[in-house]
């Protein structure tokens, strides 16, 4: 087993591959009382080792749809008495039953938003609302998830945060196996100059409240954007960002492993969580990752 190396502190990511603040916060303090991490490459199942003291870890960020045990086990506020600096990127998408069965309702998570913006700086919040759905049933007209999209918006601009990052749902084999079960339901995937044509709408809604559009892995739909647009490319870790609200020093190379090619605009940072140590029991429709398949056993 190899210890990572570094020459800067580095970012914990935590995590793209499940949701640590809903589920998994308890684990997440252990190891941070341990000063370590084992993480297993989920491609190769090489292990290493990842520091986790202040010394050696610039930000923590933390991705998740439900921030409510986070919230209320005060695990912010220890972890910045601990000297760890915090961001969060929060998936606030639409209510939806169907698309996302076992997130809480939206009220709790506007809640939420406002308790986090209300605890720590409005400057390191990153709506996501994430991503952007369409689907129908057999003939049916066909929906999508912004039902709730203005609604969203203006409370996250009433309590200071100024970026939304979007995408359009990226149709995964595992994707289609998961929804067979659903008789007649089926993902449509606009077109280009659709996705456009709603890109353009939703940065209109958006810069009345003056939040600023980004998209996530997008790069096709940027470059059609027409030059009037401001929408930009999404760094959901944004290591330049995080040296202009807490200081300090930091690499702020892309992320080779992410989805650069696809206009992922990350940069260098190390997930510590795991799609089969960790399933996530949001059991997304959308997921691509591995939902898990028990009830939920957690609130």
């Amino acid at each position: 087993m190899r210890v990572m190396k570094h020459s800067n502190r580095i970012v914990i990511s935590a995590s793209r591959r499940t949701d640590i603040p809903a589920f998994y916060m308890d684990w997440f303090m252990g190891q941070i009382k341990n000063g370590w991490f084992e993480v297993v490459n989920p491609y190769n199942r090489r292990a290493f080792i990842v520091p986790a003291t202040p010394d050696k870890v610039h930000t923590i960020v933390f991705w998740s749809k439900n921030f409510a045990a986070f919230l209320k086990g005060r695990f912010g506020q220890a972890l910045l008495a601990m000297g760890f600096n915090l961001f969060f990127n929060f998936t606030i998408n639409s209510d939806s039953p169907l698309l996302e069965p076992r997130v809480p309702s939206l009220k709790q998570r506007l809640d939420q938003l406002r308790d986090l913006c209300c605890n720590f700086d409005p400057r390191s919040i990153n709506w996501r609302f994430d991503p952007i759905c369409f689907f129908g049933f057999e003939q049916n007209v066909i929906k999508d998830n912004l039902h709730d999209f203005s609604r969203i918006a203006t409370w996250v601009s009433r309590h200071g945060v100024t970026r939304c990052i979007t995408s359009f749902m990226d149709h995964y084999a595992k994707v289609g196996r998961r929804i067979a079960s659903k008789s007649g339901f089926f993902f449509v995937d606009p077109s280009l100059s659709e996705k456009i044509e709603l890109l353009l709408k939703l940065e209109k809604v958006l810069s009345e409240k003056n939040i600023g559009l980004y998209t996530c892995c997008e790069k096709a739909v940027l470059d059609a954007l027409p030059s009037g647009s401001n929408i930009k490319n999404s760094s959901c870790i944004p290591n330049n960002l995080f040296i202009e609200i807490f200081g300090g020093d930091l690499s702020v190379k892309k992320d080779s492993g992410q989805r650069v090619k696809d206009g992922c605009g990350c940069m260098v940072s190390v997930d510590i969580g795991s799609y089969h140590l960790h399933p996530c029991y949001h059991n997304c429709l959308f997921c691509y990752a591995n939902p898990s398949p028990k009830p939920i056993t957690k609130t």
